[in-house]
């Protein structure tokens, strides 16, 4: 099988810190993350970029109303961390139109219309899994949720996942199995990527991280043909790092590095996995999205020299599982 290039896409707007994130400041934030997306979509089809949008389920509903049929109870956290304690003392819009920043059904629309895009869940309700007193069957429930919602509104089936906060947890993976998913996307084996929970994480742990996507500290990002499981782990090679200003004169050694451990990949045939949340591009989304093309014309270079195959999370599995009978 020849290398592959892989991008997943954590798709949350607000509901990806509504526990420790003030709305108000962060609005013009969100509203430049939304008018963006077209242009992330735009940029997609244009390189013929297949791209997995893990979606929080909560961002699929048109209404306040349609929100309260579809959702599950509140997982029983220890601490008041979950969306519908956010949902319940803070309040939410009506709809869309209203509260853009916890409904996008637009959006989604926008992504399914656009070729070559999959639409996979972030779980329903940015579920953390490793976070003290929740529940398997909980977790079942959320993942029935969106599901259900993604059935019902845009006549889809989700078969990837993307663990919210990256709290992989391997226990759960046979409630994924069970409810439709087949393919999850794992962290990196780097010690820094080990998340049991983002409550109490070290500072430290955080500033490696930062750190590895600038110097070689972790070990190689790209991978062989992973071991056929059921789902399937798609390992994450590197979190694409938005543009900042005060990163800015380390932005071409950023850019650099990917560049290096894609055609390292795509050499040896083995497989790349970038990944963001879009919202990441809130700020200064012209120079992040000018970052983002000069990756994928990297890639469409390395698709002509080396068969670089784009590809998303469940095609990658589709592709492995029936070149593995």
């Amino acid at each position: 099988m020849p290398g592959h290039f892989i991008i997943s896409l954590d798709f949350e707007l607000h509901w990806g810190g509504s526990e420790k994130w003030p709305l108000e400041p962060m609005k013009p934030y969100f509203m430049r993350t939304r008018k963006m997306i077209p242009d992330l979509l735009t940029l997609f089809k244009k390189y013929q970029t297949h791209v997995t949008w893990a979606t929080v389920g909560l961002l699929f509903h048109e209404s306040r109303q349609e929100l309260e049929q579809y959702r599950p109870d509140r997982p029983t956290y220890k601490l008041p961390i979950a969306a519908y304690d956010y949902i319940q003392n803070d309040g939410i819009g009506a709809d869309e139109e209203e509260d853009p920043f916890h409904y996008a059904p637009s959006l989604i629309r926008k992504i399914l219309d656009t070729p070559y895009q999959e639409l996979a869940t972030h779980s329903y309700s940015h579920y953390y899994c490793n976070e003290e007193g929740q529940t398997p069957e909980q977790f079942r429930a959320d993942l029935q949720a969106a599901q259900k919602i993604a059935r019902d509104k845009f006549g889809v089936t989700l078969k990837s996942l993307v663990f919210p906060r990256n709290q992989f947890n391997e226990q759960y993976l046979m409630v994924c199995r069970e409810e439709g998913i087949t393919s999850v996307r794992s962290n990196p084996k780097d010690w820094f990527w080990h998340i049991d929970s983002t409550q109490d994480e070290s500072r430290y742990k955080r500033l490696v991280r930062g750190a590895d996507a600038f110097l070689p500290i972790g070990k190689k990002s790209s991978f062989p043909d992973p071991k056929p499981t059921d789902p399937l782990l798609i390992p994450a090679s590197r979190l694409l790092r938005p543009w900042t200003e005060k990163e800015a004169r380390l932005g071409r050694l950023k850019l650099k590095r990917i560049f290096s451990e894609m055609e390292e990949a795509a050499k040896s045939g083995e497989h790349y996995h970038l990944w963001w949340h879009p919202h990441n591009f809130g700020n200064h989304p012209e120079k992040n999205l000018a970052d983002l093309e000069l990756i994928l014309q990297h890639y469409q270079k390395l698709s002509e020299r080396h068969n670089f195959q784009s590809i998303s999370m469940a095609g990658f599995t589709e592709k492995l599982l029936h070149e593995a009978n």
